[in-house]
């Protein structure tokens, strides 16, 4: 149990056709929620940080030491992941912390650039056992990647390019990932869940890329879709924005219910309690055997 290699927990959910659930942290309270809810649902989970968080946090270390304190306390299987890294250094420290799972993203680059980065990142964490994701086909909407048109309303999907199922066999082939983040109609940062999944691109994705597919930006997906989406061949989703939502509206009712608190444990407490009980909702979907 507890701190786990990703393909541990990856390999199983490729064989029996069902999905691994991977969901972002930003604080500790975070962390502890999806730990907790995947602990209620009975299911492994991938507990990620990405280079945003980092940023936000100052430096990757104080935050992946602490999501690894709580996986190794868990009582499911928890990998520790750093999500959409843009940066080789920091790769580096992520597996010199013990990290052991890292998502290189150099989707915005074109096609030969995406290539040759992401060949030299898999080498380095493969020297030491570490699982790597990549994105080919850039989802929307990271730091402004295909932004909705102007005048559109907040949240409005802006899904951005689709993955080419060729292309996509031969960057596997060319860099030696092993997983691939694909475009197939979602976008990140959705707060409603409208995106319009192109279920029969996964499936011709599926087909022709021989390692797992991630589907991003799936805070932007309906329940139904989700279920769908991992029907037709997606094994590792992420979901990012709906728990930092679940987590704002919870602190929002209770504020606004006992306007005078100032103990931050009284209102940041039931909002992790919200975000465990989504996420093991989430995984009861994710996770559901075919």
């Amino acid at each position: 149990m507890s701190l786990v290699p990703i393909g541990e927990i990856v390999a199983p959910a490729v064989a029996g056709g069902f999905g691994v659930g991977a969901f972002n942290l930003i604080q500790l309270e975070l962390a502890e929620a999806i730990v907790s809810g995947a602990e209620r649902a009975g299911t492994p989970v991938v507990l990620q940080i990405s280079q945003n968080c980092v940023r936000y946090h100052g430096a990757l270390e104080p935050v992946a030491v602490a999501a690894l304190a709580v996986a190794r306390q868990a009582t499911m299987p928890v990998v520790v992941h750093l999500d959409h890294a843009e940066s080789v250094e920091l790769v580096d420290e992520a597996l010199a912390l013990g990290v052991g799972s890292v998502m290189f993203d150099a989707s915005a680059f074109d096609y030969a650039d995406n290539v040759e980065l992401t060949r030299g990142v898999a080498s380095r964490c493969h020297d030491q056992g570490v699982w790597v994701e990549a994105e080919l086909g850039e989802v929307g909407g990271k730091d402004g990647a295909h932004p909705a048109a102007p005048g559109t309303p907040a949240g409005a999907h802006a899904p951005g390019a689709r993955t080419d199922p060729g292309e996509a066999a031969l960057f596997v082939a060319a860099t030696g990932v092993d997983a691939l983040a694909v475009a197939v109609g979602t976008s990140h940062a959705m707060v409603e869940k409208s995106a319009a999944l192109d279920l029969e691109l996964i499936g011709r994705l599926r087909e022709a890329v021989p390692v797992p597919l991630v589907l991003h930006g799936s805070s932007g997906v309906a329940d139904d879709d989700l279920v769908a989406a991992v029907a037709a061949g997606i094994t590792k989703v992420n979901v990012a924005t709906q728990l930092n939502k679940t987590f704002t509206e919870s602190v929002r009712a209770t504020l606004a219910a006992r306007p005078d608190l100032v103990d931050t444990r009284k209102y940041v407490g039931p909002a992790r309690d919200a975000v465990a009980a989504e996420v093991a909702r989430l995984l009861g979907l994710i996770t559901a055997a075919p």
